[in-house]
């Protein structure tokens, strides 16, 4: 019985990740195929479906778009684009905030998670993994005694959710491990624990900007 659950349980850690990862795959090519509209699928264009030809076709006209939008003549067609999606209401507002995330996270020499920090959450003595995203500014910032920073904390094992928190400067501690690093560790719930090269010594957090 012991050797039974010992080699159900190495076939478990063989096959989960792989279905995980197909299943999410399978999600990503479903997803992308179904922006495509009718007109533009193979059945419509060559009487027959052809595997993989609609994300291959979202593929090549999210590329053609880059390339049009690097160049002036894009650039200008881009920003009148832009102009009538905000003269609509409703959809001036999620177009702006969704183009304001987007642009955090993708652009190529964007920063939007800087640095891997630990922090005690929910309570003091209790510690988690946050990444640091900022500083706060504006009129929250003007609210808050002394120096803070802004800290994203990722649940597990889904990092896509989480909790925003703005805290004192003085109560992150700065890791050295990269932010990859860091959301393997909350993903694999800390079964993947990064190698450690500080030494004990501690990181500093940037200045702020």
């Amino acid at each position: 019985m012991r050797s039974f659950k010992k080699y159900f349980i190495t076939g478990l850690l063989i096959w989960v990740p792989l279905v995980i990862t197909l299943w999410v795959l399978s999600l990503a090519v479903n997803t992308l195929e179904s922006v495509v509209p009718t007109f533009l699928s193979p059945q419509a264009l060559f009487g027959r479906d052809i595997p993989g030809f609609r994300v291959l076709l979202v593929i090549v006209v999210v590329l053609a778009t880059g390339i049009l939008a690097a160049n002036f003549l894009g650039r200008g067609i881009l920003q009148l684009w832009e102009n009538i999606l905000g003269r609509i209401p409703l959809v001036r507002s999620i177009y702006n905030s969704v183009k304001q995330v987007s642009d955090t996270l993708l652009a190529p020499n964007g920063q939007a998670f800087r640095q891997a920090v630990l922090v005690q959450y929910p309570r003091p003595g209790s510690w988690t993994i946050g990444l640091l995203t900022g500083t706060p500014s504006g009129e929250v910032a003007s609210y808050l005694p002394g120096e803070h920073v802004s800290v994203y904390i990722p649940t597990t094992p889904n990092p896509t959710s989480g909790f925003f928190l703005m805290m004192p400067r003085s109560e992150v501690q700065p890791l050295e491990m990269s932010v990859d690093a860091a959301l393997k560790y909350i993903v694999s719930m800390g079964v993947v624990a990064p190698v450690s090269n500080t030494a004990g010594k501690k990181k500093a957090l940037p200045p702020n900007e």
